[in-house]
């Protein structure tokens, strides 16, 4: 069985947990480096871009996390995608720098602006998954705002990519912890 890191500073650690072990992986809770040695890859949760920051230097884990991720497949999901971004805006930011996209930080505006959507998803996405509509939860999204470098697009909503992939990397501005539907989960276990 797949051992799946799942960082766990701050965020919503638990629900990405309970949809790895649902996707038949096993996941292990992140807090200090030396876990890193021990799993297949890593997902990096939403919750608050800023505050994670500020904890991943305060456990020395920022340069351990950009050494994994230069060498293992990472899934972040809203601030786990600000955290993964070449380009952050909204304000500028550190990142880890992983993926070649551009993202502006809360770009759907304010937490009464969250949202729960209904995605079609590309024919990439579908052709490796099954086919159906992708649920999306939106809270203080970012809005990934150019992609380079080969990156796909795997989802839109109302025009911007909101699912994306660089080979052993997947974004997501949504939660897709937050629903029944596994797809997007066991798109990155094919990926360690």
């Amino acid at each position: 069985m797949k051992k799946v890191g799942v960082l766990s500073l701050q965020g919503d650690f638990a629900a990405h947990g309970a949809a790895l072990e649902r996707a038949g992986a096993e996941p292990v809770f992140v807090r200090e480096r030396e876990q890193l040695s021990q799993i297949d890859g890593l997902i990096i949760p939403g919750g608050e871009s800023t505050t994670m920051l500020k904890l991943l230097r305060y456990e020395n884990l920022f340069d351990d996390l950009a050494e994994f991720g230069r060498r293992k497949p990472v899934f972040g999901t809203c601030a786990g995608a600000i955290l993964m971004a070449k380009d952050v805006t909204n304000p500028a930011q550190e990142s880890l720098g992983l993926v070649d996209i551009a993202i502006e930080r809360n770009a759907y505006g304010r937490q009464i602006d969250s949202r729960v959507v209904e995605l079609e998803p590309g024919p990439d996405f579908e052709k490796r998954t099954a086919p159906g509509k992708l649920e999306a939860v939106f809270i203080r999204a970012p809005i990934i705002r150019g992609v380079q470098n080969g990156v796909k697009v795997l989802a839109e909503y109302e025009g911007d990519p909101v699912l994306i992939e660089q080979g052993r990397y997947l974004v997501s501005t949504f939660h897709p912890e937050l629903t029944k539907d596994l797809r997007v989960h066991s798109l990155f276990l094919e990926k360690l």
